[in-house]
C-alpha cells in the first residue's frame, strides 16, 4: 500500500526539480479550484520547479491552461498533443502525424453511433465541443452518477472496438491512436521540454501526483508519485499503486504535496 506523505522524509523528496499532476479531482476539489490550490501552483512556479499538468480535458481548455496559468506545458486529451508558451505564442506538438487524423476521428463516429445504441441515454461530456482527438462519455459531472457495472460495460464496449479506453473521476475517455498520457510527456521531454524553464535529465528528479485509474500508467512509469487520498476507493483494482498517499483528498491533497516540496527550497 502507499506511504502516508506525511511519514515520507526530506531526504526522500530533495531531489524533486518538477512536478506532474491531473487535474481534475486532483488539482481541482468538487469541480473547483480552491484559492489554496492555485496559490501553491503559483508558489511551485516561483520555486522554480517544474509544473506540467497531464489531463484528459479537452483542447480548448488546454489553450488557456497554456497561456494563463503558471505552468512549462499541457498535456492534453489524454496524450494527443502538448501546448506550451514560446515567445509569448501558444505553441503545440502533436503525439501522432497529421495524415491519422481523419482515419482515427471516422473510427471515432462509428464508436459514436455503437455508444447510443447500447446506452441510449448517454451523453457526451458538456467539454466535447471543444476536444481535438477523443470523445469524452459523461459518467457523473452534469449528470446523475452512473453505476460502476455500467461504467464497466461501457469501457469493455469501447475496447471491444479496438478503441482506446480510459475512466477519469468523471468522464470515460476514448480515443484511437498509438498515444497516452505517458508516451506524450516522454515525447515533450525528447523534443527538449518545450516551454519549460530548464531541463530535467532523470525521471529520479520528478514526481507525479494524481486520483483515478487512468493516473495507473503514470503511477507505474514514474519512480516518485503520489495519490491523493480520494485514491483510495481505487486501490484495490490498481495494479500499479502511487508511491505515496496524501493525508487530504483532491486539491487539498495537491496543497499537501506542494507544501512539501515549496519548504525544501
Amino acid at each position: 500500500m502507499p506511504i502516508p506523505l506525511k511519514e515520507v522524509s526530506d531526504h526522500a523528496l530533495k531531489s524533486i526539480k518538477g512536478i506532474c499532476f491531473d487535474i481534475d479531482d486532483t488539482f481541482s476539489s468538487s469541480g473547483k479550484i480552491t484559492s489554496k490550490a492555485f496559490s501553491s501552483l503559483w508558489q511551485l512556479h516561483e520555486k522554480k520547479i517544474i509544473t506540467v499538468p497531464v489531463t484528459g480535458r479537452p483542447a480548448g481548455w488546454c489553450d488557456h491552461i497554456a497561456r494563463f496559468w503558471p505552468v512549462d506545458a499541457i498535456i492534453g486529451e489524454n496524450g494527443a498533443f502538448i501546448f506550451y508558451m514560446k515567445d509569448g505564442k501558444r505553441c503545440r506538438l502533436n503525439t501522432l502525424p497529421d495524415n491519422l487524423k481523419n482515419e482515427n476521428m471516422l473510427k471515432l463516429s462509428q464508436l459514436e453511433k455503437k455508444i447510443k445504441q447500447e446506452f441510449p441515454g448517454s451523453l457526451w461530456a458538456s467539454d466535447q465541443s471543444y476536444r481535438e482527438f477523443d470523445l469524452a462519455i459523461d459518467i457523473c459531472e452534469d449528470v446523475p452518477a452512473w453505476e460502476d457495472r455500467e461504467i464497466e460495460r461501457l469501457l469493455s464496449l469501447c475496447k471491444g472496438a479496438k478503441a482506446h479506453a480510459k475512466l477519469s473521476s468523471v468522464h470515460v475517455n476514448a480515443w484511437y491512436g498509438d498515444y497516452d498520457k505517458m508516451g506524450a510527456f516522454k515525447f515533450w521531454c525528447d523534443n527538449q521540454m518545450p516551454g519549460s524553464r530548464f531541463e530535467i535529465n532523470s525521471i529520479d528528479e520528478w514526481i507525479y501526483i494524481g486520483d483515478s485509474p487512468n493516473d495507473e500508467p503514470a503511477f507505474d512509469f514514474f519512480t516518485k508519485s503520489v495519490g491523493v487520498k480520494n485514491i483510495e476507493k481505487y486501490l484495490p483494482s490498481l495494479k500499479k499503486r502511487p508511491t505515496y498517499i496524501t493525508e487530504h483528498d483532491s486539491g487539498e491533497g495537491f496543497f499537501e504535496l506542494a507544501q512539501r516540496l515549496i519548504h525544501l527550497f
